[in-house]
This record gives C-alpha cells, structure tokens and sequence, in this order.
C-alpha cells in the first residue's frame, strides 16, 4: 500500500494504530496531528515519512496528500476538530472516525455530502493486536477505499464490514463495549473465589488466567460454537454443571445479558441523536 495519512488525535488507540502501520510497512507517510502527543517509535522506521503537528492548520494537505484522514479525538471535541479540518480537507480525501457515537451524517454536515467517510467502532483489545473493529461506509466511499480502510483497521485485530448504520448501536453494545463486561467477570469470579476461601491474590490469578486460556482456547478452536465449548467442559453430574445449573437456571443469565445489551444499545441511540 502506498497510503498517506493524517492521524489526528496521538492517544493510546491511535498511536498503537500508528505503531501497527508502520511496524507491517503498510504506508508511506504520516502526519500526526496532536498538541500533546507524539510518537515514539520501538525501532528506526526510516521508510515511513513521519511528520508532527501540534496543530489541523500547521500541516499540509493537498489532494491525495493525505489519501486518509484517521479521527481518533474523543466525541467531546470531535467538532471542534471537525471546523478546523473542514477548510483544508480536500474532497476525495478518506475519512475515518474511531469516535462513538458520532454518525456519518454529523461528519457530512461538517465536510459536505460529497465526502468519503466511514465510521469504525473498534474496542479497547485493538491496542494489543486483538481488536474488533466494525465499519461502515456513506455512499461516497470507493471500493478502493474501503479496502483501503479495512487493511488499516486489521492491523488491529479483526474487521467485520455492515451496511446499515442503525446497527452500529448494537455492535457497540456487544463489542465496542465487551471487553468491560469481561473484566467485571474476572473481578466477580475473583470475588466469588475470595468467600470461597481464597486469597485475594490466588483467586485474582486463577480468575485472570482462566478467562484469558479460554480466550485463547476460543480461537485455536474457531468455528466451534461456543455452546459445543461449553459442552466441552461439562460434565454430567459434575461441578461445572452444578455451577451452570445456577448460571443458566431460569435463563437467567441470558436474560442479564440481553437486559444489559439492550440496555448499552438505548444509550448510543441516544448518544447518537
């Protein structure tokens, strides 16, 4: 790939984008646009361009120079970015936001209707490599550019592609905001472990590890349902099932799980509007 980009916003998500891109040769250039952060860099990666701004009007941009815009600011300030790119963002330029809850609309007002946009929802395991990002794309995005797109997002874990945006909600309920429901279980299985009779630091361990095995265990076996995974473990008469049985008594926590989708799903419909 031969892309020049525009990262705006040098925080965590964004420079270990940065990292990832220049790490796999994947671009040719990169302006880091931020007043606080810059990138430092795990190795001399001469063939990558990299300039620093700490300022949208202190950088030159010309057409096809940047291919990409990357917003990666948080929503608060999005549109205080947004009027400053506006004046020099040339038309056929990509933009993508990592922002929640900011539609593709909202970045049309800002940019005019002929601009190529896409929105990303990644999530917070994207730093590591382990990502899971979901984009979508206004009617102006080329084939080209979502190519483009989902190259750079998959150096951050997987990318899956949708075509309604309304569903951007649900993916953010499932697995923009995921991970956090994952920790809670690792901290309530800890808890659990602790009136059980362990120690803190013990039940932390065996919690943490068996949560990240089972992840693993997830992977190597993909195309596996995760019900057949559960089977897997289960034994009749055992203390798995003894331990399911309270689980999944009454549905309940299926009914928890939705509830809390549901849930997460309402406030970025809100968020959104």
């Amino acid at each position: 790939m031969t892309l020049n980009i525009a990262l705006i916003g040098c925080g965590k998500m964004g420079s270990a984008m940065a990292q990832s891109w220049i790490r796999k040769n994947i671009i040719r250039s990169l302006k880091i646009i931020d007043p606080m952060q810059t990138l430092h860099l795990d190795s001399d990666d001469s063939h990558v361009m990299i300039e620093h701004y700490k300022e949208i009007e202190d950088a030159e941009f010309s057409p096809n120079s940047p291919n990409v815009v990357i917003l990666a600011v948080k929503p608060q300030i999005m549109d205080e970015v947004c009027n400053q790119l506006a004046p020099v963002l040339p038309s056929n330029t990509l933009v993508i936001s990592i922002a929640a809850g900011k539609t593709i609309q909202s970045f049309q007002d800002k940019f005019g209707a002929q601009q190529p946009i896409i929105r990303v929802m990644p999530n917070t395991p994207a730093a590591i490599g382990e990502g899971m990002s979901v984009m979508v794309a206004n009617d102006q995005t080329s084939a080209e550019q979502k190519k483009s797109a989902a190259e750079l997002l998959r150096v951050t874990g997987k990318v899956e592609t949708i075509e309604d945006e309304a569903l951007m909600d649900a993916v953010t309920a499932v697995s923009g905001s995921g991970p956090a429901y994952v920790f809670l279980l690792i901290e309530a299985m800890t808890e659990a472990g602790v009136k059980a009779g362990l120690s803190e630091k013990l039940s932390c361990t065996l919690a943490r590890q068996t949560v990240i095995g089972s992840a693993y265990l997830a992977e190597d076996m993909d195309g596996t349902p995760a019900g057949t995974l559960r089977q897997n473990v289960t034994s009749p008469g055992g203390t798995t099932e003894a331990a399911l049985n309270v689980l999944m008594g009454e549905n309940k926590m299926q009914n928890l799980m939705t509830e809390a989708i549901r849930a997460a799903k309402k406030r970025g419909e809100e968020l959104s509007n």
